[in-house]
């Protein structure tokens, strides 16, 4: 079976490592990010807050952090240390960014987790999903959490076999320092290993082992203009 730790090491710098075991399949550490967030204290932010971002809810945003002058953080939620936050970032709600992350530009998160130093730094939605340490997601790249018939998210193992996941939504968990390229769709419920890459403009779905590429080619066809 899939574990976590084939994934993901979990940083000694977030207070959450109980709620996060190691020996689990990735896809539960989504399912605990709420419960890790019921577990803690959170204290009052005193920093400075522009006019045009709106703090709602129980939210741990660490001093070392700028707001920037737009944008909105909807608690639970927990902003570590040295991370950056964009204008337009929307944090909706049940959100764990680990050190040194870049919550970027226009990007929405929503009921995920962001190991140490993730960069999602354009135009993206996260949700339901689980990013790795030093994962990259390019410009805007979507980690889809919905199956269109709206049923059980299934997780595809590399031998092709599908194992339940038991939850409606479920996203993307993206291994540490994985990528994937601009303007790709990650379906509902894929993997991707450690050092795994996913090449621009993709539709992917399915478990992508470690120290592997997806990509497709497509001859490009030209045609004279005509005036």
């Amino acid at each position: 079976m899939l574990k976590a730790s084939d994934l993901f090491t979990f940083p000694d710098s977030l207070p959450f490592v109980a709620s996060f075991p190691s020996d689990v399949a990735p896809w539960q550490w989504v399912a605990s990010i709420k419960k890790a967030l019921a577990g803690i204290e959170f204290v009052p932010y005193n920093g400075e807050v522009p006019s045009g971002f709106e703090i709602e809810g129980s939210v741990y945003i660490h001093p070392s952090v700028r707001l920037p002058a737009f944008g909105s953080i909807k608690g639970p939620a927990y902003i570590a240390e040295g991370c950056e936050l964009r204008p337009g970032v929307y944090i909706r709600g049940n959100v764990i960014a680990g050190a040194n992350c870049v919550l970027g530009n226009s990007c929405e998160f929503k009921n995920c987790l962001l190991l140490e130093g993730v960069q999602v730094p354009h135009f993206s939605y996260v949700g339901d999903s689980v990013l790795g340490n030093k994962a990259h997601l390019g410009a805007g790249v979507i980690c889809s959490n919905l199956r269109l018939d709206q049923a059980e998210v299934p997780v595809q193992m590399m031998d092709g076999q599908r194992e339940s996941s038991g939850m409606r939504k479920l996203g993307a968990l993206l291994g540490d320092e994985a990528e994937v390229g601009c303007n790709s769709v990650l379906n509902p419920g894929s993997i991707l290993g450690r050092r795994a890459l996913v090449m621009p403009s993709m539709a992917y779905r399915g478990t992508l082992a470690t120290n592997t590429i997806a990509y497709h080619k497509e001859p490009i066809l030209t045609a004279p203009r005509m005036d």
